[in-house]
């Protein structure tokens, strides 16, 4: 148990909380026993677990306990012993790191909820975790949040200290026009956009600038090679199709999805392929776009892919990055981490089931959602809005 405390210790002193990601503020601490964080490999679950018991417990504290599950202090020692032996000792919060390394781990969690009554659990896990599939019931006991990458206003904050308060959907769609003004006084917001783009969803850019594409590529092999294999049972012989398989995606997309096309590209049947795209859009590699929400469309094909985030489109590509797809990834992965977004002709995508929005460059005209009142142009390039015409990083300010 000390060594852990001292470990512990040891990376709370070397986490700085200078900037802290907005979901630490709607994460219910102090109400909820058992809170799960989901995300993908890399966005920074493991800072955030670390950030609130520097900031609600201290750095000396023995009232919390992180844990990471993945640690190879648990080939020699039972988490269940660890946890009496933290709850005799006065221990309150409970936390616990990359549960899914851990065999049989909802049942574990379950047990420690049922039998330390007095402790607070929060766990952390990929984003393939099925939390409400476990084999123990947690559904009726936890309350799950999703962590994603830096969003485009977090990037502002972290890089370079421009405060940019956040925003809802509705205030960006209908009050753009005192957004922006606000907004450039403070920052000229396409100064840093192109390189957000690029190089600015994951946040490790600032202790390893040069290093930052590999880095991601580390990332990707890790959820391909290790997580994809644990928890959707695939067959390590065939990560390598995986790796193909994205590497066309990132390279064509955004695509109107033509299964049997893909299927000649990759060497994969049409069966598997579908079960591959579905497993990439859970690893939050990819998103999948659907026009109909319906179960039996679902099990088909989608009708739309697009990389889950723009950083992807540059590090994965094999040919040259298309403005099309860096463009409409941003759009999605902004605003679908609050909101639905589903696939729509003649425009790009439709919000929620209410909002129309075509995105593009700056030259982008309204023909396409001409005669539809709600309905709007996300235009790169840009910093001030025009009528429905409104600038496209101003999506980024919503998380």
């Amino acid at each position: 148990m000390e060594k852990l405390f001292s470990l512990q210790r040891q990376l709370i002193q070397n986490c700085s909380t200078s900037f802290v990601r907005s979901l630490m503020n709607e994460i219910d601490w102090a109400n909820t026993r058992l809170i799960g964080i989901r995300g993908a490999r890399g966005v920074g679950k493991t800072t955030l677990l670390l950030q609130h018991i520097k900031l609600h417990y201290g750095v000396a504290t023995k009232k919390a306990l992180y844990i990471n599950l993945d640690s190879t202090y648990f080939l020699q020692h039972d988490l269940m012993d660890t946890v009496q032996t933290f709850y005799t000792s006065g221990g309150e919060c409970l936390l616990l790191d990359e549960v899914h390394r851990y065999p049989h781990w909802s049942q574990y969690v379950k047990n420690i909820f049922d039998l330390y009554p007095t402790i607070k659990i929060v766990f952390t896990g990929s984003s393939l975790l099925q939390i409400l599939n476990a084999e123990a019931d947690l559904s009726r006991r936890c309350v799950s949040y999703e962590l994603q990458g830096l969003s485009f206003r977090e990037y502002l904050l972290f890089y370079h200290k421009i405060s940019i308060p956040q925003l809802s959907f509705d205030d960006v769609l209908h009050h753009a026009d005192d957004i922006c003004v606000e907004t450039n006084s403070k920052c000229r917001p396409l100064e840093h956009f192109s390189d957000y783009l690029s190089s600015g969803y994951y946040p490790f850019r600032k202790d390893n600038p040069n290093n930052y594409s590999s880095l991601v590529e580390n990332v990707v092999d890790m959820i391909l090679g290790i997580e994809l294999p644990q928890q959707r049972g695939v067959d390590v012989g065939n990560v390598r199709k995986l790796k193909s398989l994205l590497a066309v995606l990132a390279t064509e997309v955004p695509m109107l999805v033509d299964i049997s096309k893909l299927s000649k590209m990759t060497e994969l049947s049409r069966v598997s392929l579908t079960s591959y795209l579905q497993y990439l859009n859970d690893a939050r590699l990819i998103r999948l776009l659907y026009s109909d929400t319906t179960s039996v469309k679902r099990m088909q094909k989608p009708d739309k892919i697009l990389m889950e985030n723009p950083n992807l489109c540059f590090i994965l590509n094999l040919g040259q990055v298309k403005e099309g797809t860096v463009r409409e990834s941003f759009f999605c992965n902004q605003v679908a981490y609050r909101h639905t977004v589903e696939y729509t002709k003649p425009a790009d995508f439709v919000i929620d089931g209410r909002v129309v929005v075509e995105v593009g460059g700056g030259s982008k005209d309204g023909t396409q959602i001409a005669g539809n009142e709600n309905a709007f142009l996300a235009c790169d390039g840009i910093e001030y809005p025009f009528g429905n015409k409104l600038p496209l990083w101003l999506f980024g300010m919503i998380y």
